[in-house]
């Protein structure tokens, strides 16, 4: 038998060289991956880097709607696309695409969060996740309950008392990132924890509130598909192909039942198995015994691939793989799409109770339900207060948290179907809110951490490490 052709880099020790010089394009030092690929790369890493594309394409939106072309905007979103398969017709706006189909998909990592969360995260233990819960509920209870008071029951504006409960994860940790070391990484992870809190109370809200027309048997008929769901995976049916099309069908299902059919992506989310389906000493196991005699076989690397892939649970993979696309297209997609308002209606947001509510709701309203419900939590004995965080911090943790943004923009879309003066009105809210709750969150933080730097977070990891070690075991 002929023997196989010498590679160069054979060596059982990776040496630096193989990513400086390949072995991809990216990894070289040619110019362009150098000067532009890596750099890019770089940027997409960065916490803030969502928020920043988030920002830029509302910005965008804001300025297209009151220029000379703000026409061309409403005429582009409101162009209607039909869809035609077989028995599937639906024909919706451009706008109505983006809010009801795209942005599954964000609900979808939201569900995968959540379901991470409760299985390997803080959420798991009730402990560690009573104070960030608790002070979620109050950050939700609170804001409602002052926009409830400028607009009560049977009043116009009533429908939208869900949308200062919201907190947009994206940007609220975008602004942590923004502060760098000064926050530390316990004061984060409260944030972060409570944004998870408020999601799955947003999502609730969404699916019990705003509601309309229920048809019970396109329901049951979703829910059908998500026992099909659970009926594979206890056959250990891993074709990916299958599950996409329960999926669709679930998404379908609910768009005709009535039930917001975003909700789909955070069930199927929920559903994803969280603990992976082999411990990684099998892969590394099987990768040392077939590679004793140096020489790696087709079969082989088949089956490599699929030991090292059980090896990471579907909802790290899925959220690895999706957070990109979520972070930069899909949010960023769906505020060119809903942050496009006429700016000519913005002093009716601090004269009209539906801004007020709003405006007040976020800003003033997040920041003291948090703190308050906090406050009670430790006082009681449910939580305690996270490592090197003040008082102080919990209340400018709690102004950031009042950031709504896209959940409260996709609210808004929910609260007022047949007024889109009020519709306007609110969205105008949520972004000068928004904007207001940030500003008051950073100086609060920047006052509270004055001098403060915080060595307990992790560097930047380049995944060079990682696979060099892998190839050297």
């Amino acid at each position: 038998m002929a023997s196989r052709p010498t590679n160069p880099h054979d060596d059982a020790s990776v040496s630096d060289d193989l990513w400086e010089t390949g072995p991809s394009y990216i990894a070289s030092n040619k110019p362009l991956a150098r000067l532009v690929a890596r750099p890019v790369r770089e940027f997409l890493r960065v916490e803030a880097a969502g928020s920043l594309l988030l920002l830029l394409a509302a910005a965008v939106a804001l300025v297209w709607a009151n220029s000379p072309w703000a026409s061309s905007y409403d005429t582009l979103w409101h162009t209607h696309l039909t869809l035609d398969v077989g028995p599937l017709h639906l024909d919706e706006s451009l706008q109505h695409w983006v809010n009801d189909a795209l942005m599954v998909v964000f609900f979808f990592v939201v569900g995968l969060e959540i379901k991470y969360e409760l299985v390997n995260g803080d959420l798991r233990d009730p402990r560690t996740a009573a104070l960030p819960i608790v002070a979620a509920i109050g950050g939700m209870v609170v804001p409602a309950g002052i926009y409830l008071a400028l607009n009560p029951p049977g009043s116009d504006g009533a429908d939208g008392w869900g949308i200062p409960m919201a907190t947009d994860i994206a940007f609220a940790v975008g602004v942590l990132g923004i502060l760098g070391r000064r926050i530390p990484s316990s004061a984060r992870l409260f944030l972060l924890t409570l944004a998870i809190v408020d999601d799955i109370g947003a999502i609730l809200v969404i699916a019990i509130f705003y509601t309309a027309d229920l048809s019970l048997g396109w329901l049951a008929v979703a829910i059908g598909m998500l026992a099909a769901m659970v009926l594979a995976r206890l056959l250990r049916i891993w074709t990916v192909v299958v599950y996409a099309i329960l999926g669709v069908g679930v998404w379908f299902a609910l768009l005709e039942s009535g039930v917001h059919a975003t909700l789909a992506g955070v069930a199927i989310g929920l559903l994803a198995p969280a603990t992976p389906l082999l411990n990684e000493s099998v892969a590394r196991g099987h990768a040392r015994q077939a590679l004793k005699d140096n020489v790696l076989d087709p079969d082989e690397l088949a089956k490599l691939r699929f030991l090292l892939k059980e090896s990471v649970s579907v909802v790290e993979r899925l959220q690895s793989g999706l957070h990109p696309l979520s972070s930069y297209v899909v949010l960023p997609v769906f505020a060119l799409a809903n942050a496009g308002v006429e700016l000519g209606a913005i002093g009716k947001v601090f004269t009209e109770p539906v801004g007020i509510g709003i405006v007040l709701g976020l800003v003033l309203g997040k920041p003291v339900g948090i703190f308050l419900a906090s406050f009670l939590a430790v006082r009681t004995g449910l939580g305690k207060l996270p490592d090197d965080t003040s008082w102080p911090m919990v209340l400018g943790l709690g102004a950031v948290g009042g950031i709504g943004f896209t959940v409260s923009i996709f609210i808004a879309g929910l609260s007022f179907p047949g007024s889109d003066l009020l519709t306007e009105e609110a969205k105008i809210a949520i972004l000068l809110a928004s904007l207001f709750a940030a500003v008051v969150g950073v100086v609060l933080l920047l006052a509270t951490t004055r001098g403060q730097q915080h060595d307990d977070e992790e560097e930047p990891d380049t995944g060079a490490d990682e696979v060099e070690a892998a190839l050297q075991r």
